[in-house]
């Protein structure tokens, strides 16, 4: 499993690489570009997030890049991920992309640059990683994918942890949340972070950027993290990249 280190909002995990991934960021996924962007990261920023979670496709990176300048936050300590959308996969394509990223982000580098979907097919998927070498929610727990990444030492992040709001209101999380005086997305987040999950919560409203940052100051226990677990039934509330050729 990939190692983990808790530290309060500063905690992280340690890839593969060396690099130290933020366990807890920001994802802007359909924050309106512009103001409402660049106020979503700086308000996280704020807050204390060193993690801007983006993407081509979110046409939105520019207003990332804007807002981690006017942050005044030194560059190395900001970890910013953007990913490669569909219609770039390809060798030289992939290149170019992450070329044009880093030309809307303003930045010389980023930090993580993922293949955002395995839409286009093996061969094309190949071409962008050879490419790229140069340059989970309780419903949906993937046990299979999350034993086989620990037991190759590959670092997890979670795609849509919140369920895209669709479980917020259910029973059992809420139980759980009244239990430790949480909200519904903080006991999710956290259930995600003491998985040893990397987590990306979207928001564009500054009072759930910061509630959701403040999830190092609780622990679920041992029990509530089994009921959790036994909450899983499958349930995928976007897109599912499991079904790709």
């Amino acid at each position: 499993m990939a190692r983990i280190n808790f530290s309060g909002l500063q905690s992280f995990c340690t890839l593969n690489n060396g690099r130290n991934i933020p366990l807890l960021g920001l994802g802007v996924y359909l924050i309106e570009v512009g103001k409402a962007t660049e106020d979503a990261v700086l308000w996280a920023l704020q807050a204390g997030y060193r993690h801007i979670d983006t993407a081509s496709i979110y046409h939105n990176e520019a207003s990332v890049g804007n807002a981690i300048r006017k942050s005044g936050i030194p560059r190395d300590q900001i970890f910013v991920t953007t990913k490669l959308h569909d219609q770039d996969h390809g060798y030289d394509s992939a290149l170019a992309a992450c070329e044009l990223s880093l030309q809307k982000l303003g930045l010389d580098y980023v930090d993580l640059y993922l293949i955002h979907s395995p839409n286009p097919g093996a061969q094309r998927r190949t071409e962008s990683w050879n490419a790229l070498q140069k340059l989970v929610h309780p419903w949906l727990a993937r046990r299979e994918i999350i034993s086989f990444c620990e037991s190759e030492n590959i670092a997890i992040e979670a795609y849509s942890p919140l369920s895209r709001g669709h479980k917020l209101q259910d029973p059992v999380v809420n139980k759980i949340a009244a239990k430790y005086s949480k909200s519904a997305a903080q006991v999710l987040i956290r259930w995600n972070l003491q998985k040893g999950h990397i987590v990306l919560p979207k928001s564009a409203k500054k009072e759930r950027i910061e509630q959701n940052s403040k999830v190092f100051d609780f622990e679920l226990a041992d029990d509530d993290m089994e009921v959790l677990d036994s909450l899983d039934e499958g349930y995928v509330s976007g897109w599912d990249p499991t079904t790709a050729p």
